[in-house]
């Protein structure tokens, strides 16, 4: 599986798993100049930011660790242009998902989730 694919993966099941949760799912993959936030959810009182870290079981460094203040910043400042584009009286959560691929007996991928809620 190759990283691009791996990657996909990940967000697809950080949507599914917020779906699952009751919450829309407002965009994925949102690009700004700042950079580009996975996914935008929405529940009852939050507009939801995740960025979404998918690793290889043995990666040296955890997905929520690699969320550091500079990506962390260009994050928020791509929150503040979709929010500035919207009218969302949603208060902004933002969220880290890491999902971790490891292989199973069988050979196959399995994807294990940790969802921070808040994570900054």
């Amino acid at each position: 599986m190759n990283i691009g694919k791996t990657g996909a993966e990940g967000e697809k099941r950080v949507a599914e798993y917020l779906k699952s949760r009751g919450c829309l799912i407002a965009a994925r993959n949102y690009s700004t100049r700042f950079g580009e936030i996975d996914v935008i959810a929405e529940d009852r009182t939050h507009i939801i930011f995740t960025e979404v870290k998918t690793r290889r079981e043995g990666y040296l460094v955890s997905g929520a660790e690699s969320v550091d203040l500079h990506k962390q910043r260009r994050i928020r400042l791509a929150a503040e242009e979709f929010l500035s584009k919207l009218h969302i009286p949603l208060e902004p959560r933002f969220d880290v998902a890491e999902v971790t691929v490891y292989k199973k007996a069988d050979g196959s991928d399995g994807y294990r989730l940790n969802y921070i809620e808040g994570a900054f």
